[in-house]
């Protein structure tokens, strides 16, 4: 679970504040030097139509084209100094209240029908998944939330934190990766399961209409033993607090688990899974 990671704005806008901020600022700074678009486009190595785009914020501006800004229009490293906010988000904007909860929660539980889970994906994983996201991502983003994802998985190292991962025999077949990355992966999920504060659970098919099938989520218990849960769809990712919200899915989290396969029986399952690729 958990976008692109920008704001929108109260119209319904969809473009980044900070694209059309920077896009704004070096078009005035371009305008009051006297340059054109034209000539900005020439130096930088851009066409005219991607210099209007970054203008109006539609396209992000390039560190390279504000750089070059600055010098021709005299900002004195004043548009130069919007490319540190003009860096991708490593996680998507609507999830920053679950990935802040979830760094100190005690405990983590979760069931996931549709992909392995975040935390114990392998890089070749992480990597395809962003890889194919649509609307397509640029490097630099997929390289900033590569590097978020797995530095995330060193919760998974921090012992007194305890992880419960429910996952659809469907999840781990669909194969995101092909062949050994796959094989991989599989051994990777096992590996992960070994620790004594993770236990992973499969839900083989053929389990008849369960509790899961609404959808993937996550319980976390904070240090205060408060319960939350989160929820998240194609663009927007819930965290709740509300008491009756939390018991449902808390119940239905048990009538999985019961479900499930034992995390023995789980780790055998996988490992046979793995050998049939």
């Amino acid at each position: 679970m958990a976008g692109n990671g920008g704001n929108r704005n109260g119209n319904g806008d969809d473009r980044p504040m900070a694209w059309r901020y920077a896009g704004d600022q070096m078009k005035r700074w371009r305008e009051a030097a006297g340059i054109s678009r034209q000539a900005l486009a020439d130096e930088a190595g851009y066409g005219y139509d991607a210099i209007k785009g970054m203008e109006r914020g539609v396209r992000k501006a390039q560190a390279h084209v504000l750089r070059i800004a600055d010098e021709m229009s005299g900002a004195q490293g004043k548009l130069a100094a919007a490319v540190e906010f003009l860096r991708p988000e490593p996680f998507p904007s609507y999830s920053h209240d679950f990935m802040h909860a979830e760094s100190d929660a005690v405990a983590h539980s979760s069931y996931e029908n549709e992909f392995v889970p975040g935390l114990l994906q392998t890089e070749e994983t992480v990597r395809a998944l962003f890889a194919h996201f649509c609307p397509p991502l640029d490097d630099e983003t997929i390289a900033e939330r590569v590097k978020a994802r797995l530095e995330r998985q060193a919760m998974l190292d921090k012992q007194t934190k305890a992880f419960s991962f429910a996952i659809s025999e469907h999840a781990l077949r669909d194969c995101v990766v092909d062949g050994e990355a796959q094989r991989r992966q599989l051994r990777y999920v096992i590996e992960a399961g070994v620790r004594r504060n993770v236990s992973i659970q499969v839900l083989p098919a053929g389990s008849g209409p369960h509790a899961g099938r609404r959808g993937p989520f996550v319980l976390l218990e904070t240090p205060d033993h408060e319960h939350l849960a989160y929820e998240e769809g194609q663009t927007t990712g819930v965290l709740y607090s509300d008491l009756g919200k939390i018991s449902i899915l808390r119940q239905r989290h048990e009538m999985i688990l019961r479900q499930a396969l034992s995390p023995d029986e789980s780790a055998r399952f996988i490992s046979k899974l793995a050998e049939e690729l």
